[in-house]
């Protein structure tokens, strides 16, 4: 399905943004304690009013899921912005927000301060250290003579990924194999399971700061797909502007890997299913990009948590969704991007 008509886009994307409070609602209630919208509506009406309500539907719903779907929400939403973002950037379909080796950074940031037993402010902010840091790395390592070329800011982000990711493996070999190894691996595998609303306060700024700046920049993005003279004939700063969706989307992929862990597929899977629905105009397919990964999240986080006794772990249910719909949508467009 293609929508074409300009009116009809902004009328989707509009309703899109509705859905999504819609959906956290029905997803408030699904779990072992299950809570009809209804009941939903009477706790946050008592809380509100101040009256005396169901304590034990406040604890599950504010204490234990309320959190986690806010964290899935947002996480949603800044991977797939992320995603379109870099998508965008560098004119390439298989771009993710782990292309100039960011997520792998905040990976190690986080695996290493678990190593050192950290609490989680710790382990967030080292993420996000280490994610920034491969960011600036990629970004020296693609200099050419002064000057930024696309294609080694995407080699070198392969080469740092390559580097990190084996720093990943040292330290998990280091680890202690009956305490700190399956923290490790679970962590990585992501989860929201730790979310409360500390680190929410901490990660959510951000995370909300880089994709308000990629919206109200999202039109100089599509002028980054033109050629660099035509670009440069618009008035355009092409490498303040590389470097300022660089940094943008590179703080909102540290920020969410810091938080809940390594999530793949969404970052790659929400921007294509944003541009066969809208086309490749990045001033509908970043918000686009923004409601449909915050809807997706929420469901997959509910989904991994209420299956079974035992909580799946994201990137697992992301991946077993997310490559076969990724196949179906390159037999759709024939593999044909723009």
């Amino acid at each position: 399905m293609f929508i074409a008509n300009k009116k009809l886009q902004i009328t989707f994307i509009f309703f899109s943004f509705i859905i999504v409070p819609v959906v956290a609602l029905i997803c408030l209630g699904i779990g072992r304690y299950a809570l009809s919208p209804l009941q939903i509506l009477k706790v946050f009406g008592d809380l509100i009013s101040g009256a005396d309500g169901d304590v034990m539907a406040q604890t599950v719903i504010f204490k234990v899921r309320l959190p986690r779907i806010i964290l899935a929400a947002f996480i949603g939403a800044g991977l797939a912005c992320s995603g379109a973002a870099f998508q965008g950037l560098f004119s390439n379909p298989l771009a993710t927000p782990d292309t100039l080796g960011v997520a792998s950074g905040a990976s190690f940031g986080a695996v290493f301060a678990m190593l050192f037993h950290a609490n989680l402010i710790v382990i967030q902010f080292s993420a996000l250290a280490f994610g920034l840091a491969a960011c600036f790395i990629t970004y020296k390592m693609g200099q050419v003579r002064g000057k930024q070329s696309v294609i080694m800011i995407v080699l070198s982000g392969i080469v740092v990924s390559s580097l990190v990711q084996a720093m990943v493996s040292l330290v998990k070999y280091l680890a202690d194999p009956e305490d700190q190894l399956p923290s490790i691996t679970y962590w990585l595998m992501g989860s929201m399971a730790s979310a409360n609303y500390k680190n929410l306060v901490l990660g959510l700024p951000f995370i909300v700061s880089g994709m308000i700046f990629l919206y109200f920049i999202r039109w100089r993005i599509n002028i980054l797909s033109l050629n660099e003279d035509e670009a440069k004939s618009m008035g355009i700063n092409l490498q303040l502007i590389r470097l300022l969706i660089i940094l943008a989307s590179s703080l909102i992929t540290a920020s969410c890997v810091s938080m809940c862990g390594s999530v793949g597929w969404i970052g790659l899977l929400i921007p294509h299913i944003c541009r066969m629905l809208l086309g490749s105009n990045n001033n509908t397919v970043i918000p686009l990009s923004v409601s449909l990964g915050a809807i997706f999240m929420v469901v997959i986080d509910t989904f991994a948590r209420s299956a079974s006794s035992a909580e799946i772990p994201v990137s697992i249910i992301t991946a077993v969704i997310g490559a076969p719909v990724f196949i179906i949508l390159l037999k759709k467009t024939g593999g044909v991007w723009s």
